[in-house]
């Protein structure tokens, strides 16, 4: 008898490990820059491109590569004490408090310490208030991490499944690269609902109905009508060597 589990709302932690990142063209340029922290001006850096093209991963590839301390945008309150290390903001584009980020900027800078940003957008779409910060990080070495390309998503899309252990055929991931938003984002959304479905059901080899099921609950992903009519029993009726069925 089948066994359903209930899913708990378990955070799944991201592998920022080297081991995890994907090179590819669309990330070569910041990962040149990366490996050159001498050659930043005035020793700073920022990446910058929408969520789900590697920032946050190359970051902390970076600060562990550096020894860096790694903070939070939004967690920037107050006056940060003066750095020890090289210094990694995530999500710099959200500061909790500007004031925050430039006098951290501004410490790094008198101790000689390379400080790395990640954001969504460039410095000139930030909004900031603050005019010292404004011309500070406007006036930073910027690169853009580009759209992954169709390889990498297919790379990126089989690495997600197995990182969360469920297990999927080949031709139905094939199957699911034709459906599935051609974004990094959209990806990692639909895993993690196929995953608590997944949970739910109580197996971890994903069946097609399931995965119809997951992506028609979806914004932007289009199901056919006849995909709709797939069910766990219209599989199991269908399951003969002349009728296969792609699972």
């Amino acid at each position: 008898m089948l066994t359903r589990q209930l899913p708990l709302p378990l955070p799944h932690r991201p592998d920022y490990l080297s081991a995890a990142f994907l090179p590819a063209q669309s990330n070569a340029p910041a990962r040149s820059w990366l490996a050159r922290t001498g050659a930043w001006p005035s020793g700073r850096l920022l990446l910058w491109g929408e969520a789900g093209v590697g920032k946050s991963h190359l970051l902390h590839r970076w600060a562990r590569g550096a020894g860096a301390v790694v903070v939070s945008g939004p967690g920037l309150r107050g006056l940060p004490g003066a750095p020890a290390a090289p210094v990694a903001v995530d999500d710099a584009d959200a500061p909790a408090e500007e004031a925050a980020l430039l006098h951290l900027l501004n410490a790094a800078a008198e101790a000689g310490l390379p400080v790395l940003l990640a954001a969504r957008a460039p410095a000139s779409a930030w909004g900031v208030r603050l005019a010292d910060l404004a011309s500070r990080v406007r006036a930073m070495a910027a690169v853009r991490l580009e759209r992954p390309e169709d390889s990498l998503l297919d790379m990126l899309l089989a690495r997600l499944l197995a990182g969360r252990g469920l297990v999927v055929s080949a031709p139905l991931q094939a199957w699911l690269r034709l459906h599935l938003p051609r974004e990094p984002a959209g990806l990692r959304e639909f895993v993690a609902r196929l995953d608590r479905a997944a949970l739910a059901q109580g197996s971890r080899r994903v069946k097609r109905w399931l995965v119809v099921q997951v992506l028609a609950g979806m914004d932007g992903c289009e199901v056919a009508e006849d995909d709709m009519l797939v069910t766990p029993r219209a599989v199991a009726d269908a399951a003969s060597p002349a009728a296969p069925v792609l699972v």
